[in-house]
C-alpha cells in the first residue's frame, strides 16, 4: 500500500516508521527543512506516563483564574489575541466535568503506557541512544504542594503507577545537585519514568524509517488534500501525489488542510517555552546539574538533563504567535533553574525557544479514520506528544493496515468531538 504522511514532527516521523515497518511504501511531506523542527524541537523531554493527563480537569478553570495575573502564572493569555480561542476555552471548561475528565484521563493513560512499551521496545531493538536517563522527581516546595500530593499519589496508585512519596533528605540523595537552601517539603519519585531527547529520537527513527524504504520530502508544503481511493494531495510546487492512505500529522497546521473537507477540529495552539543551556564545568567540583528529570509542582516547570545540557520548560500561553517571545514565562524558567540548581548552567549561552502544542479542548488526541475515504488522523497530542508518539503511531499503522487496535481506543476517536 502507498501511504503519505503529512508532517514530520515526533508524531509524523514515528508514524512513518511504523507504516514502513509493516511493509507500506511511505512518503513524508514536511514544510520545514528537517524533522522535529517545530513543537518537537526543544520540549521538556519528560517521559512519565502516569503524569499524562487532560489539561481539562475538575477545578482547573478556577485554578487558572486564581493565578492568571500572578507574576509566575503557569497559564497565560496573550492579550486580545487570546479572544480568538474563546470557543475552544468554552469547550475546555465543559470537558472539566468529573465524568468527562475520568474517561479522557483513562484513555490517555492507556495510550501513554502502550507508548512507553513501544518506545522501550524500539530503543532496545534498534539500539537507540537519545540522551535518555531514568528517574523523575516531582518537587514539592511546601505544605500546600505536599497536601495536594496526597490526592495525586492516590490517583497514581489507582492507575497502578509505581511511585514513592519521599522526604527532602531522600530527594537530595536522589538529586545531589539540588540547592540545599531551597525550601523542600518532599517529592513524588517515579523511578520507572525519566527523560529523553525528543528531537534526537526523531532523527534516529527517521533514519530507521529510511532504511525500511520511507522517503522524506522537506521544504514541501502541502496545500490541499483530496480524499478518495486513491486519495491525493497537492503541494506548493504544483505537483499532485496519490496514495492509498494519507495520514495527517500536521499538528496545529492540520485545520488548514481539514477545514475545506468539513473536518475542522477544535484544535488550538497552546504555546510552551524552554531554555536550554550547557552545564557549567568546574575544576574544583563535579557538575551540579540534575541527574535526570524533575518537575517543580508549584510552577509547573520541568528541569531535564540532556547530555551535558540542562533544559527548563514550562508555561501554557493562549493566544499570541510562535515568533513573539514573552519575557514573563522565560523569567519564570530562569527563576526555577536558579532556585533549584544555582550556578549549574551557563545561562548567558542559553537557547530560548517557544513552540506550539496542538491541543484539543478535552485532552486526548484523535487517532484513526477521518470518515473520508483514504484519509487518516493522528493529531492533537498537546503537551504529551513525545510521551504518546510511539503508541499513537503504532495504533494508526495497525488501523491503516486493517488490523485490530492494540489498545481500547475509547475516547481517542474522532466521534467524541462531534
Amino acid at each position: 500500500m502507498r501511504a503519505i504522511v503529512v508532517g514530520a514532527g515526533i508524531v509524523g516521523v514515528t508514524t512513518a516508521y511504523e507504516l514502513a515497518s509493516q511493509g507500506h511504501e511511505v512518503t513524508v511531506f514536511e514544510r520545514r527543512a528537517a524533522v522535529a523542527a517545530e513543537g518537537s524541537f526543544a520540549n521538556a523531554g519528560v517521559l512519565a506516563p502516569g503524569y499524562v493527563t487532560p489539561w481539562a480537569a475538575p477545578g482547573m478553570s478556577a485554578k487558572v483564574l486564581r493565578q492568571m495575573l500572578g507574576r509566575h502564572a503557569a497559564v497565560r493569555f496573550d492579550g486580545l489575541s487570546a479572544l480568538a480561542q474563546l470557543p475552544w476555552m468554552l469547550r475546555w471548561r465543559l470537558a472539566c466535568r468529573p465524568r468527562v475528565y475520568a474517561a479522557n484521563r483513562g484513555a490517555m493513560v492507556r495510550l501513554a503506557r502502550f507508548s512507553q512499551e513501544r518506545l522501550l521496545e524500539l530503543t532496545r531493538r534498534l539500539a537507540l541512544d537519545y540522551e535518555q536517563q531514568p528517574g523523575y522527581l516531582v518537587l514539592l516546595r511546601g505544605a500546600r504542594e505536599l497536601h495536594a500530593a496526597e490526592r495525586t499519589t492516590r490517583l497514581l496508585a489507582e492507575l497502578g503507577v509505581a511511585h514513592e512519596l519521599v522526604d527532602a533528605e531522600r530527594c537530595r540523595r536522589l538529586e545531589p545537585g539540588l540547592n540545599a537552601r531551597a525550601p523542600l517539603a518532599g517529592a513524588i519519585h517515579l523511578a520507572q519514568d525519566g527523560v529523553g531527547n525528543c528531537r534526537q529520537f526523531a532523527h534516529l527513527i527517521k533514519a530507521e524509517a529510511q532504511r525500511l524504504g520511507a522517503s522524506f520530502r522537506f521544504d514541501s508544503d502541502v496545500l490541499a488534500i483530496e480524499p478518495g481511493r486513491p486519495a491525493a494531495l497537492r503541494t506548493a510546487d504544483g505537483q499532485h501525489h496519490r496514495a492509498d492512505a494519507v495520514v495527517v500529522c500536521a499538528g496545529v497546521h492540520a485545520n488548514r488542510l481539514l477545514a475545506p473537507l468539513g473536518l475542522a477540529l477544535p484544535l488550538a495552539p497552546v504555546y510552551g517555552y524552554s531554555i536550554t543551556a550547557p552545564l557549567a564545568q568546574r575544576d574544583d567540583q563535579p557538575c551540579t546539574g540534575p541527574r535526570a528529570a524533575l518537575m517543580d509542582e508549584r510552577f509547573k516547570v520541568a528541569i531535564s538533563r540532556l547530555g551535558q545540557r540542562v533544559r527548563v520548560a514550562g508555561s501554557a500561553e493562549i493566544g499570541g504567535s510562535a515568533e513573539r517571545l514573552n519575557p514573563a514565562p522565560l523569567a519564570t524558567l530562569y527563576k526555577v533553574l536558579e532556585d533549584w540548581f544555582p550556578g549549574a548552567a551557563v545561562v548567558h549561552e542559553a537557547q530560548q525557544w517557544k513552540g506550539a502544542r496542538p491541543m484539543l479542548p478535552d485532552g486526548p488526541p484523535v487517532l484513526g479514520a477521518s470518515g473520508q475515504p483514504g484519509l487518516w488522523l493522528n493529531l492533537g497530542h498537546g503537551s504529551s506528544g513525545w510521551m504518546l508518539a510511539c503508541g499513537s503511531a503504532r495504533v494508526l499503522a495497525e488501523a491503516v493496515s486493517g488490523r485490530p487496535a492494540p489498545i481500547d481506543l475509547g475516547s481517542l476517536q474522532l466521534a467524541r468531538l462531534r
